[in-house]
């Protein structure tokens, strides 16, 4: 074990949750605050971080509804999955030097317990991949799609917010296992031409340029027998409506509806999950960890040999964090968001 290195800083910035956000969360909510630099304890590890995630989950956590995971503490360091460097460890089997992804985010400095820490290898992939394309992103587009929805070679497959980190790992993980179609909806122009050139998607379409049934049914004149719903409102019912018989809805996320203060409508067409004898299933990828060592084996070769591709949108800085993260719900980012500090 290593004691603690010289030249740490005295003092790190992290982020706090000041108060609940209605609808849209606002600046004022939050606050960027300066804290000590934690001293490790037994069995804990110091690390730097150098990339955390931002992702659309977290604006959950931010309200105290009863939900999947527990709410973040007002006036407390939010919470985040990280990528970071070992500065200084008191636990067995983990060093000074080395690279780890772990869940405390927003902040520069963590003490974290060694037992949820995962250790990483830059020479496998760019540790920033480890939040994203090889880790809980990747993972929830793996289990979402295979175990969730059933996927099987030879399924139309329709995927919402496909440019997004998830969505995108899926459309191509269902082209390499043998999707008959692929169909993707993204928010701009430039995004559906990037889903259709650098993914492989067969087809795509700007969500905002018309009806999404309509557009649906354009791309896929045969219906679909899997959705994987990022989106939720008017994509899930027009994924219904193009549901062929015996179809898979996986509900990964419905962003479309994460900051309402009303109730939002449902779909008004659930019927059709009777007459396509169909089944929509939710998920949280934290139930398919089971899945971790499969979906490296498989999913990893893929990425080093360039088949599946993906991108990140990166922005520099933790006094940027919280605008990073209201970019992720406003659709700003292609592929994953990292935040670089």
């Amino acid at each position: 074990m290593s004691d603690t290195t010289p030249a740490l800083p005295a003092v790190s910035r992290e982020w706090h949750l000041l108060s609940r956000p209605v609808g849209w969360p606002k600046p004022e909510d939050f606050s960027l605050v300066e804290a000590e630099v934690p001293q490790p304890g037994e069995g804990q590890v110091l690390v730097r971080n150098m990339h955390v995630s931002v992702d659309p989950y977290m604006r959950g956590r931010m309200s105290d509804a009863k939900s999947y995971v527990p709410p973040f503490a007002l006036n407390k360091p939010m919470q985040g999955g990280a990528v970071g460097e070992v500065v200084a460890s008191r636990a067995e089997g983990v060093a000074v030097g080395d690279h780890v992804l772990h869940p405390l985010g927003w902040r520069e400095y963590a003490a974290v317990d060694a037992e949820h820490v995962v250790r990483v290898d830059p020479e496998v992939a760019p540790l920033s991949a480890y939040l994203g394309v090889l880790g809980m992103t990747g993972l929830t587009a793996y289990a979402g799609l295979l175990r969730t929805a059933s996927f099987k070679e030879g399924d139309s497959v329709f995927v919402s917010g496909a440019a997004g980190a998830v969505g995108s790992q899926v459309g191509q993980i269902a082209k390499l296992k043998g999707a008959s179609r692929v169909i993707g909806s993204a928010g701009s122009d430039e995004k559906v031409k990037l889903l259709v050139e650098e993914y492989g998607f067969d087809a795509a379409f700007n969500y905002k340029n018309g009806p999404v049934s309509r557009q649906l049914r354009e791309a896929a004149p045969d219906g679909i027998d899997v959705y994987f719903d990022n989106v939720g409102g008017d994509h899930l019912e027009a994924a219904l409506g193009s549901l062929n018989n015996n179809g898979r809805i996986a509900v990964c996320g419905m962003i479309s509806v994460y900051n309402n203060t009303e109730p939002a409508p449902g779909p008004r067409n659930l019927t059709r999950l009777i007459q396509t004898r169909g089944r929509m299933e939710g998920f949280i990828v934290t139930d398919h960890y089971d899945l971790q060592a499969e979906f490296v084996r498989e999913v990893g070769p893929w990425v080093r040999s360039g088949e599946l591709k993906y991108r990140e949108t990166v922005v520099e800085g933790i006094e940027n964090n919280l605008e990073a993260f209201l970019g992720v719900l406003r659709g700003d980012n292609t592929g994953k968001m990292i935040v670089t500090y």
